[in-house]
This record gives structure tokens, sequence and C-alpha cells, in this order.
């Protein structure tokens, strides 16, 4: 017979041997919810969407490998102020938030992710055949333009849309230059200049910019290379 001394020990590592496992649960766990902190910490509180380094990211990762598909748009909407002003900024931030969700859902149907670049402007990549381009932007519109109601109020939402085509521009063009045709897009169509099935040439993405921003801008005045 084993002597108590014995037993004890073989007592002791059996329960040792029993708890590792769960221990290492416990930490796969606590990992598992760190990782969706930090996650939920990164995307923007209003519309849920992801950030804009989080978009970039995804731009230049597609444009390695997915280029001849990759779509990059930016959404801004139309009339935000008047609305604010008329019914109260809780009225706009709804507004944001509801363009944020369709517009989220739609490019993740498309292989893509959306994202808040600021204020009222979002941010999109997708993948999407270049024939496709000018039909699913006509929808997108159209999905966008969908209701909204508040409080019971109403609230037709108008937004601006522009699009590059990473199969448009050279090679080396990444996520920022995809960005800036985009948001050069969306700004002609935004002040009638073109329709808004307009697609960025690459002189939109090549545009010069003041301080890194799109001239007509706010407190934007020269232009720069």
């Amino acid at each position: 017979m084993p002597a108590p001394a014995a037993l004890r020990q073989r007592s002791r590592t059996l329960l040792v041997a029993a708890s590792a496992p769960l221990a290492l649960a416990a930490l796969l766990a606590d990992d598992v919810r760190v990782r969706h902190q930090l996650e939920a910490a990164r995307k923007d509180p209003l519309t849920g969407l992801a950030s804009r380094d989080a978009l970039t990211n995804r731009i230049n990762r597609l444009a390695r490998s997915r280029r001849g598909q990759l779509h990059v748009l930016v959404a801004d909407a139309d009339g935000l102020k008047a609305v604010n002003d008329s019914l109260g900024h809780a009225a706009g931030d709804t507004l944001i938030a509801a363009i944020g969700h369709r517009l989220g859902t739609w490019a993740a149907a498309r292989g893509g992710i959306a994202a808040r670049l600021g204020g009222d402007e979002l941010g999109a990549t997708l993948l999407l055949p270049t024939t496709n381009t000018v039909r699913e932007v006509v929808a997108l519109r159209a999905l966008l333009a969908q209701p909204v109601d508040h409080a019971g109020q109403t609230l037709r939402p108008a937004v601006s849309i522009g699009i590059a085509r990473a199969a448009d521009l050279p090679d080396a063009a990444g996520a920022s230059r995809l960005l800036r045709g985009a948001d050069m897009a969306m700004y002609r169509v935004k002040t009638g200049e073109q329709p808004c099935e307009y697609v960025a040439t690459r002189q939109d993405a090549y545009a010069p910019t003041v301080h890194g921003r799109r001239p007509g801008r706010p407190g934007t005045h020269l232009a720069t290379a």
C-alpha cells in the first residue's frame, strides 16, 4: 500500500492535471473577450461601422489580391444640416445611423466593409465585376433613399455617391488614391457637375489636395500637388 505522503502527492498531481484544461479554457475565453472588446472599441459608436484605418487596410489588401474587382465608394448625406437645424441633432444622428447600417449590410453582401470617415461621410470597399458598377450604384442610391422613421416623423435621406475602380488606375494606386478618386467623384455628383452614375477617373484619383483634403471642402482655398 502506498505511503500517505505518496497518496497526497498523487492526489495533487491528478488535481493539477484536471485543472489545467479548465485554466486554459478560461485564458482562451478571456482572450476572446478582450479581442471582442478591442474590436468594439474600434467601431464607430453611432453607426457600428468600422474605422477609417480598418477600411484602408482592407482596401490595400484587396488591391493586391482582387484588384480587377475592387471598388471603393464614398457616400455623403445631403441636407443633413437642414435636418439638424429643423428637427434637432438626434434626427440627424438617426439618419446617419440608418444610412450607415444600410451601407454596411450592402457592402458585406459584396465582399467588403463600410466605415464612417467622419461626420456624415461614409466609405466602403466591395468586390464587383466592372460591368456591374453603374447598376450597383443606382441600386444603392435607391436603397439609401428609403424613408427613415424618427420619433413618428418620416425622414427622407438623400445621398451623393462617388465610386472608384482599382482597375481604372495604375497598379501602384492603393487606398489613398482610390479614396481620393471616390471622394472627388462624390463631390462632382453632389455639385451636379456629373450624373449620379459617374465613375472616378485617373484625374480624380490624382487630383491636387489642400493639406491632404479635396479642394471644395470647408477651410480649403489653395490647391497644391
